[in-house]
C-alpha cells in the first residue's frame, strides 16, 4: 500500500516534464516571476529544500551503514551454511529428549553430498579459560574446527600457521589465538611457540588470527581455535550435539547442497514424511538477502517519514501562490480579455508552482550530497551511498508537491471573471 503513492508520483513526474516542455513560455514566465521576487521565492522554497536535503542525507546514511553491514556479512562467505541440532516443539512437549547430531552424521553428509566443497565440525564453547604465565582470560569463546574453517569463514592467520589435517587426526594440543587475547594475556606476537593452558591442558600457540573486528556485541578477535578432535576430548559432553559448517561448491549449487543435506539427515534420523526436521540449516546467502531487504525497507520508511516535511513546504508554496494570484489579478483579467482561456491561466500558475518546487528540490539534492560528502570525510565514517532512486523520488515528491499545492491557487486564478479582474485595485 505504501508503494502506490510512490508509483503514482513516479508516473506523474515524466508527464509533468512533458507538459512543461510543451509550454516553454509558461516556464519562462515562471522564471521571470521567481527572479523578480528572489527573496520571497527563497523563503517560499525553504521548506522544500530542507525536506529534500533530509531525504537525501537520511537515505545516504541508511544505505551506507546498510552496505557496510551487508559487505561485512558477505565477507564471512556467502556459500556456507550452518547445520545444527534443533528440537521441534512437538518433540519437546512430548519429552522425547535432546536431539543428537554426531560425527557419524557429519561424515555421512561429507561422503554423500557431492554439492559440497568443504565441511568442518564446529565444537563450540563460550566458557574456555586461557592461562599464560600469571595472566588469565576467562569466558573465552573456543572453536573446535578443521583446517577448512579458515576458508569457509575467511578466518586466516597473519602470523604463524593454522593447524592442518595431521593436527586434527592426532588431536594435537595446538591453538590459534585471536588478537584481542594478546591484550588480555599481556603479550605480543612473541607468544607464538609458547605454551598456554586451556581448561587445565597445555597447548602450544602456533598462530595468530587476522583482525576481524566486532559484529554487533561480539568481538570476533576474542577467540581461540583448536582441532575439533582436541575440543571433543576437552568437552566430551558435546560429542552428541555437534553443529557443522559446509560450503557449497558454487553459488548456483547452494539450493542443491541444502536439499542433499536435508535428505541425508532426515534418512539417518528416520524421519517420516510430515515429521519436522530435527536439525536447522542457516544459510548465509539468505541472511545477506534479509539484510538487503531490511536496508531497502528502512530507507523507504525513513525517507517517507522525512518527506512529511514536504507538506510544510507545500503549504508555504500554496500560500505564496495565493498571494501571487491576488497581486496579479489585473494581469489575469488582461489575459482573459484578449482571449486567454481558463486552462491557459490554470497551466501558467500551476507551472510556476511546479518550477518553484523543482528548483527547491534541486537545491535540496545539492545540499544533501554536500552533507553526505562532508560526513564521509570523517575517518571513522563508512562509505556513504546515495542511490539514484532516492534522488528521483525526492524530485518527484517535490514536483508533485508543486502540483498538489499549486492546483488551488491556479484554479482560483482560472475562474476569476475578467471584468472583476480588470476592476481589481
Amino acid at each position: 500500500m505504501m508503494l502506490r503513492p510512490i508509483r503514482w508520483l513516479l508516473r506523474l513526474f515524466p508527464w509533468m516534464i512533458s507538459v512543461i516542455l510543451r509550454n516553454g513560455q509558461n516556464v519562462i514566465t515562471a522564471f521571470v516571476q521567481i527572479w523578480a521576487n528572489k527573496g520571497r521565492s527563497i523563503l517560499t522554497t525553504l521548506g522544500i529544500i530542507i525536506a529534500v536535503t533530509s531525504i537525501i542525507a537520511v537515505v545516504s546514511f541508511v544505505q551506507g551503514f546498510g552496505n557496510f553491514i551487508t559487505d561485512m556479512v558477505r565477507g564471512y562467505g556467502t556459500q556456507f551454511m550452518v547445520v545444527r541440532p534443533y528440537t521441534p516443539p512437538e518433540r519437546y512437549r512430548a519429552g522425547l529428549g535432546r536431539v543428537t547430531l554426531d560425527l557419524s552424521d557429519i561424515e555421512a553428509v561429507r561422503v554423500e553430498c557431492d554439492a559440497l566443497s568443504r565441511l568442518t565440525p564446529f565444537v563450540y564453547t563460550g566458557e574456555a579459560e586461557v592461562v599464560y604465565g600469571s595472566e588469565k582470560a576467562e569466558g573465552v569463546p573456543m572453536r573446535g574446527v578443521t583446517e577448512d574453517y579458515q576458508t569457509i569463514r575467511n578466518f586466516y592467520v597473519d602470523a604463524g600457521r593454522f593447524f592442518g589435517p595431521v593436527d586434527v587426526e592426532t588431536a594435537a594440543h595446538v591453538v590459534v589465538l585471536g588478537r584481542t587475547l594478546l591484550k588480555s594475556l599481556q603479550c605480543d606476537e612473541s607468544i607464538i611457540g609458547e605454551y598456554v593452558y586451556i581448561g587445565g591442558a597445555r597447548f602450544r600457540v602456533i598462530g595468530l588470527l587476522q583482525r576481524k573486528g566486532s559484529f554487533g556485541p561480539e568481538d570476533q578477535d576474542e577467540t581461540i581455535m583448536v582441532p575439533y578432535t582436541t575440543a571433543i576430548k576437552l568437552y566430551p559432553d558435546l560429542r552428541k550435539s555437534i553443529p557443522f559448517l559446509v560450503e557449497a561448491d558454487g553459488e548456483g549449487n547452494i539450493d542443491k547442497a541444502y536439499g542433499q543435506i536435508t535428505r541425508v539427515l532426515r534418512r539417518r534420523h528416520s524421519l517420516q514424511a510430515g515429521q519436522p526436521d530435527d536439525f536447522r540449516i542457516d544459510r548465509q546467502d539468505q541472511m545477506v538477502r534479509q539484510f538487503e531487504r531490511v536496508k531497502t525497507v528502512a530507507s523507504s520508511i525513513l525517507a517517507g517519514i522525512v518527506s512529511i516535511s514536504l507538506v510544510v513546504g507545500g503549504v508555504g508554496i500554496m500560500n505564496i501562490m495565493l498571494v501571487s494570484v491576488t497581486e496579479r489579478t489585473r494581469e489575469i483579467g488582461l489575459r482573459k480579455s484578449v482571449g486567454g482561456r481558463r486552462r491557459d491561466i490554470l497551466l501558467q500558475f500551476l507551472t510556476e508552482a511546479v518550477v518553484l518546487c523543482t528548483i527547491g528540490g534541486l537545491i535540496g539534492v545539492g545540499f544533501g550530497f554536500a552533507i553526505s560528502y562532508l560526513a564521509s570525510l570523517h575517518p571513522n565514517m563508512v562509505e556513504l551511498d546515495t542511490p539514484w532512486w532516492s534522488v528521483a523520488l525526492a524530485l518527484a515528491f517535490s514536483a508533485g508537491a508543486g502540483v498538489i499545492f499549486g492546483i488551488i491557487p491556479a484554479f482560483k486564478a482560472a475562474v476569476i471573471h475578467p471584468i472583476d479582474a480588470m476592476r481589481h485595485e
